[in-house]
């Protein structure tokens, strides 16, 4: 409801101020390589006007998350995209998670039958924003043919990935849960070093279903305290898989990506 509310309120706006998609995203996949297992590394390339941006995989209670169509595509398995870090948005009191200008989304593409000819075809819906927001939609295609190359973008979009916990020298983490009327509160506790600048921790259930509020994160020390609010479709209090949670703290350059949050 929230999202169709938001794309209501932008599509009334867009004729005042007179701009057209084209403006402001331009879209191309980057064919990339064969991989040695088989698998293909391609990119999706956004590059969008100056001041605009774009959102993450979950972009927090105003965005507009990515969504991905590759039903077009020929001798594709399955698709997986790799997720460079993003950045922390506030506007109007709410907080966003995203792309500042652009990004290039590396995509690793499994063959339904390896060693064949591939062909990558995608329809890809997202949100873009400024001083307001769009949706847009973008139709982009290309061959994936061997050994291929990297024209630009692709590794580097792969190495500004999150850290995992080992790299970041993680130490104890725990989650509590407590009941609330139509769902439960987490609270997350995490032993990392101060990643620079305002910290926020985002909260990714395995159930993609579930409604998750923005998180109030402090610190004391080496600890970091993230609290945040969770609720299932049913509107009733829920059992939460904790190996499936992922906690992802940004602040610094880059971020961290902590899986799974047992009971303290």
């Amino acid at each position: 409801m929230r999202t169709a509310a938001l794309f209501l309120a932008v599509t009334l706006a867009l004729p005042a101020h007179g701009m057209t998609q084209d403006e402001l995203l331009q879209a191309n996949l980057l064919p990339g390589w064969r991989m040695d297992s088989g698998h293909h590394m391609a990119g999706l390339s956004l590059a969008l006007a100056p001041g605009w941006k774009t959102y993450w995989r979950s972009p927090g209670e105003a965005g507009i998350p990515p969504e991905f169509d590759w039903s077009g595509s020929q001798n594709v398995k399955a698709v997986h995209v790799h997720w460079p870090s993003p950045v922390v948005f506030h506007s109007n009191g709410m907080q966003t998670v995203g792309y500042d200008g652009g990004v290039i989304l590396p995509l690793e593409v499994v063959p339904e039958v390896p060693g064949q000819p591939v062909v990558l075809r995608a329809r890809v819906g997202m949100g873009i924003c400024k001083d307001i927001c769009m949706p847009a939609e973008v139709l982009v295609s290309a061959d994936l043919v061997a050994p291929g190359a990297d024209p630009g973008g692709i590794r580097a979009a792969l190495k500004a990935q999150p850290a995992n916990a080992a790299q970041a020298g993680v130490g104890r983490v725990a989650c509590t849960v407590e009941p609330i009327a139509d769902g439960l509160r987490l609270t997350a506790t995490v032993e990392i070093a101060a990643q620079g600048g305002e910290e926020a921790v985002v909260m990714e259930p395995a159930d993609r279903s579930i409604w998750v509020g923005e998180a109030v994160t402090s610190r004391q020390g080496g600890t970091l305290t993230s609290v945040a609010e969770m609720v299932a479709t049913t509107g009733a209090p829920f059992a939460l898989d904790r190996s499936g949670l992922r906690l992802t703290v940004l602040g610094g350059a880059r971020a961290v990506q902590i899986d799974g949050c047992p009971a303290p």
